[in-house]
């Protein structure tokens, strides 16, 4: 079956919504404008408002388009490794990987989007929930996965070891970005592995340090 190749109004919001991240990247939602958006591309304002009816609108597509890519960088891929620390492995490189090389060089739209919205009620601070709260519910699962493949101890707490997953990756974006520490990656790296020794059982953490065409088998 042929591709069908996107309409042109397809491909104009695809172009909108590109630049759109571009700026909330850099400059946060808040900082995200029609006006700004539609310089940006040479478009006029009435012309960025046929796709976007509205910069809230707007910022929640950016939200939706950001997390999107995230879980295909970071997520997806992941799905391809066995259940438990093999998987649970990839997808905190994934993460690692993203950070590095796309976050902190641009900048991320949830780091800036959690200073700008958390005490702001309204639709564009939920839908940031919802799509944060989807990607921890991922990460918690396959916490919760290595533990029932034994991988992880059985008195491992999923909900901590996911707090301090998280916790490792605020603290990255905080030293690589404002204090521009060039160990900053690897000091996450270190920190993720000192939790795994400390939760894993001897066979996960084998099975983790296990070359990829191992780890069925082990």
């Amino acid at each position: 079956m042929i591709p069908t190749k996107p309409s042109k109004g397809t491909q104009t919001r695809e172009r909108i919504l590109d630049a759109a991240l571009e700026i909330a990247s850099r400059d946060g939602l808040e900082g995200l404008t029609i006006g700004q958006l539609a310089e940006a591309l040479a478009m006029s304002k009435s012309g960025v408002f046929a796709h976007f009816g509205s910069r809230e609108e707007l910022q929640i597509a950016v939200i939706d388009e950001y997390g999107r890519r995230f879980m295909d960088d970071v997520f997806h891929p992941a799905l391809r490794q066995p259940r438990g620390l093999p998987r649970l492995g990839v997808m905190f490189e994934n993460w690692l990987h993203r950070v590095q090389y796309v976050e902190i060089p641009n900048g991320c739209v949830f780091i800036s989007g959690a200073v700008e919205f958390d005490d702001r009620e309204g639709p564009v601070r939920d839908r940031m929930v919802l799509v944060t709260e989807g990607w921890r519910g991922e990460l918690l699962k396959a916490v919760r996965l290595a533990v029932a493949e034994g991988h992880l101890r059985a008195d491992c707490d999923p909900e901590q070891l996911l707090f301090e997953i998280y916790g490792y990756m605020l603290v990255l974006h905080h030293d690589a970005r404002l204090l521009r520490d060039p160990r900053a990656v690897e000091r996450a790296r270190a920190s993720f592995m000192r939790a795994i020794q400390a939760y894993g059982t001897p066979a996960g953490i084998a099975l983790l340090n296990a070359p990829p065409h191992q780890r069925r088998a082990a």
